[in-house]
């Protein structure tokens, strides 16, 4: 009986949709503009002659005394519905949300989830197949460990009562106004729980209306990708230091396929010569060295600082410093405005600086935009995926921008 009623509000959701209903809610305006500013954890060191570009944030969000205890996470799992698709081609229907979920897990980013594997659900297929020794364009081992590690892609997940201290529906545009603000919170539920399941709004809308997206609040349930969430409660803006074994990792930032890739320290080698042969013969074996790969935006081609940096600090939850004049000429001005932190910060929810100035990865108040707009000069990743990177790597990690 209560597979027949999961069943039956599954069908019911893509009949909804398939009526295509007109959106009631407002678009966002998309910021784009970067970090500027100082900051006072970068030590004095030579560095090479580069154009100007954006600093860091200025400092750090105060830290609340205690944290609130964070209510378990009440998910319901949904009983696939739709047809399977092949092992041996990229899949459709509920095998591309559970391939998404999967890849995600593995700390390969496919991108948003959304059940349309695009060319970032196609990269992290690539890295996940070099890591577990596979030609990198296969399909049916990507697939099979997916179907067996991902039972139920879609899940009923309740809005938490802890969404009420993150949504902001009044929150302005204006930077002026927005300077005047204690955080720059969520502008709706929905896009609370889009960023905390790793989607978008579109999609919850797909799987749910938009009536009901439009309309959420506290203790309602929506159907959402079953991908562990990202909980913003739980950010307190600690400052992450340096590990011994993390901080020996290597970052490789390649701006030409949108993607940043993490490294061991000293990886195997893939490629071996014999004592006296006249052909080095590659090697088939999985690459363990790879920790892990996201989507990012990278900056503006005048803007993007080539070579190799070093990792000098990782904030949650920072003020960022707004100064037009200085994106626009790239002087200071002394009408700069400090914008709260939050998940609608233009650096999102953690700032990762190099040695660089003004040069660091860190999340977006749009993921929806990875891998399309361009930032000025800083490396982007939605927010959900850059709150990953203090569990794997810390300062004093290299970062390569090639």
């Amino acid at each position: 009986m209560l597979r027949a009623l999961l069943l039956s509000l599954v069908f019911t959701v893509q009949s909804l949709f398939s009526q295509q209903q007109t959106p009631h809610f407002v678009n966002r305006p998309v910021l784009r503009a970067l970090p500027v500013g100082g900051d006072e954890d970068i030590t004095s060191r030579p560095i090479p002659a580069a154009p100007v570009a954006p600093a860091a944030p200025t400092a750090p969000a105060p830290l609340p005394a205690t944290p609130p205890p964070v209510a378990p996470e009440t998910v319901t799992p949904i009983e696939s519905v739709s047809l399977p698709s092949p092992f041996d081609i990229k899949p459709t229907g509920d095998d591309a949300v559970r391939l998404q979920i999967f890849l995600d897990e593995a700390n390969f980013g496919p991108g948003v989830i959304d059940g349309k594997p695009g060319r970032f659900t196609e990269l992290a297929v690539r890295s996940w197949n070099e890591v577990n020794g596979h030609s990198v364009d296969d399909w049916i081992a990507v697939n099979t460990a997916a179907r067996k590690a991902v039972t139920n892609p879609l899940a009923v997940a309740l809005v938490p009562v802890a969404a009420e201290d993150w949504v902001d529906t009044t929150l302005p545009t204006s930077r002026a106004l927005q300077a005047k603000r204690k955080r720059m919170s969520y502008r709706s539920y929905g896009e609370f729980m889009s960023e905390r399941y790793h989607c978008d709004v579109p999609y919850l809308a797909a799987l749910n209306t938009w009536q009901k997206i439009n309309s959420l609040k506290p203790g309602d349930s929506i159907v959402v990708p079953n991908v562990r969430p990202f909980h913003i409660e739980k950010i307190t803006g600690i400052k992450h230091e340096a590990d011994e074994a993390l901080s020996a990792r290597h970052v490789v930032v390649d701006t030409k396929i949108n993607q940043v890739r993490i490294f061991e320290a000293a990886p195997q080698a893939l490629v071996v010569a014999e004592l006296g042969a006249e052909v080095i013969q590659p090697v088939t074996r999985a690459n363990r060295g790879l920790v892990a790969s996201f989507p990012i935006t990278p900056g503006q081609p005048k803007f993007i600082q080539f070579g190799t940096w070093e990792l000098r600090n990782m904030v949650e939850l920072p003020w960022w410093r707004y100064d037009q004049k200085f994106l626009d000429t790239g002087k200071r001005s002394e009408n700069a405005l400090n914008i709260p932190p939050g998940p609608n910060s233009p650096v999102g929810i953690i700032w990762n600086g190099t040695s660089r100035a003004g040069i660091g990865l860190h999340g977006t108040s749009d993921p929806e935009t990875i891998g399309r707009a361009r930032s000025a000069g800083c490396i982007r990743l939605a927010n959900w995926d850059a709150i990953r990177l203090p569990n794997l790597i810390r300062p004093g990690a290299s970062v390569e921008i090639r």
